[in-house]
This record gives structure tokens, C-alpha cells and sequence, in this order.
């Protein structure tokens, strides 16, 4: 992202859209430096390498702004989905022994009744329409920082994404994926989807970006090679999915 913020600053990273019409544009310029703000707010809070950052939103310019925020700080993103109750948050929350959360509307009612019983939680960080619902508020945090930020030299085998299994056979059980593993899934990304990216290449997937499919065959795959994706918060509608891909030109999906 900091390649494309340098090299193609007004080149479109996200289009957001929102199921009640609400509709913005963001670029990779916008995307960086707010990731370095942010970088830089979790430093603040006391987050440190290897910390465990739960990141509990839909698909929205945030997440994304999270995902790389986390990653250059040398911490571990854990991607939950806003749809958990209290006590699937509970559990991930306790287990990956997480210091921070990140979590909007969608699920800061969920995350304030797991928070009870998660000692390790100390901060959680409030986006959108949950704001004085946390400890902190998105845009305060952000507001007080600057937009540059030297990335943490992370090596290959570093933790990047914790992310948990669905818990079909006992207990969730986290993966821990190391920084190589969002350069090696790249080849069979790629080859899925018809050599991409094309010149005019728009993705948009009904995947959340909380699990591994919407996160890494998605959007940190469309970021890498600077395309842009479109995030939509919303129920899943397959007249309004035509509607919307007809509306963003939208050229791959899955």
C-alpha cells in the first residue's frame, strides 16, 4: 500500500457503500496515511510487536485501514466476524489473549458483554456509529497522530493474521499466518481468477473480510497489486449483489 500511495496516490483503493445508500471513495493516499495514523495510535495504547489486535467490522474502509496499520507495526491482526455473539467473542478474545479491539456498530453491543471476563482486552477502539461506546474513539486517535510511520522490519516468519477456524468439530482453533504466507497465497489467486490483475480489474466479493477467504483472496490480494475493491456493508441480496457489480463495473468475484 505504500508503494501505490507513493507511486499512484489518487488511484482508488476502496469504494465503500453502505445498504442504506451511503456511498464514499477512497484512495491508496487516504488508505496509508491513515494506516500510519493509526500505526502510530497503537503504539500509543501500548500495543507491541506480536500483540494480538481483534479487528470486528464488516467490510469497510476501517478494516482495511486496520489490517495494514497492524501489519506494520509488527502486531497480529485477528479478523473477527461482526456476526459472533458475546460468547464466540469471549472465547477468541480470551484464548488469543488479544490487548486491543477495533469494532464499530455492528458488534460493540457483543464485544462490551464479552469484555467482562477478557483481563487481557485493555482498549477498545470505537469506529462509526459506536463511538463513546469504547475506551477510545476512532477519529480522536487518529486526529492527534501524523500520517507518516516507519514500518517495523518484519521478517517472513513473523505472525501476521491470527485467525480462528469455525469451530465445527469442538472448540475454534487459531492459525497463526506468518507475513509469507499473503505473498505465497498470491500465485493461486492469480491463476483463479484469469491471471489478474487486468487493467481495469474492480473486485468484489459477498466474503466478509473476517475470514480467510474475503481477507486474503479479496482484499489484501486487490490491495497488493493496487486495484480497487469494493467493500459493501450490508445483508447479502443476490438482485442487489447484480446491482451493485453492475453499478462498480465490478470484473472479479468469487
Amino acid at each position: 500500500c505504500a508503494r501505490w500511495a507513493r507511486d499512484t496516490p489518487a488511484a482508488v483503493a476502496i469504494r465503500y457503500e453502505h445498504e442504506d445508500g451511503r456511498a464514499a471513495q477512497f484512495t491508496y493516499a487516504d488508505l496509508q496515511a491513515n494506516a500510519n495514523r493509526l500505526a502510530h495510535a497503537l503504539k500509543r495504547l501500548g500495543v507491541r510487536r506480536g500483540d494480538r489486535v481483534a479487528v470486528v467490522m464488516p467490510q469497510r474502509f476501517e478494516t482495511a485501514v486496520a489490517n495494514m496499520a497492524i501489519f506494520q507495526l509488527g502486531a497480529v491482526a485477528m479478523p473477527l466476524s461482526m456476526l459472533f455473539g458475546p460468547d464466540a467473542l469471549e472465547y477468541r478474545l480470551q484464548h488469543s489473549e488479544a490487548v486491543l479491539a477495533i469494532v464499530d456498530e455492528s458488534a460493540i453491543a457483543n464485544l462490551r458483554a464479552a469484555r467482562r471476563t477478557c483481563p487481557a482486552l485493555r482498549t477498545v477502539i470505537a469506529v462509526g456509529e459506536a463511538i463513546g461506546q469504547g475506551d477510545v474513539d476512532w477519529r480522536v486517535a487518529l486526529g492527534r497522530e501524523k500520517p507518516q510511520f516507519f514500518a517495523e522490519r518484519t521478517s517472513a516468519d513473523d505472525g501476521a493474521v491470527l485467525i480462528y477456524t469455525s469451530g465445527t468439530t469442538g472448540p475454534a482453533k487459531g492459525a497463526l499466518i506468518p507475513h509469507r504466507a499473503l505473498i505465497g497465497n498470491l500465485p493461486g489467486f492469480v491463476c483463479s481468477q484469469n491471471w489478474f490483475p487486468t487493467h481495469d480489474a474492480v473486485f468484489w466479493s459477498p466474503a466478509d473480510w473476517a475470514w480467510t477467504g474475503g481477507l486474503m483472496d479479496a482484499l489484501l490480494p486487490s490491495l497488493y497489486f493496487g486495484r480497487p475493491i469494493v467493500g459493501y456493508d450490508g445483508r447479502f441480496d443476490p438482485q442487489r449483489a447484480f446491482v451493485l457489480m453492475q453499478r462498480h463495473r465490478v470484473t472479479h468475484t468469487f
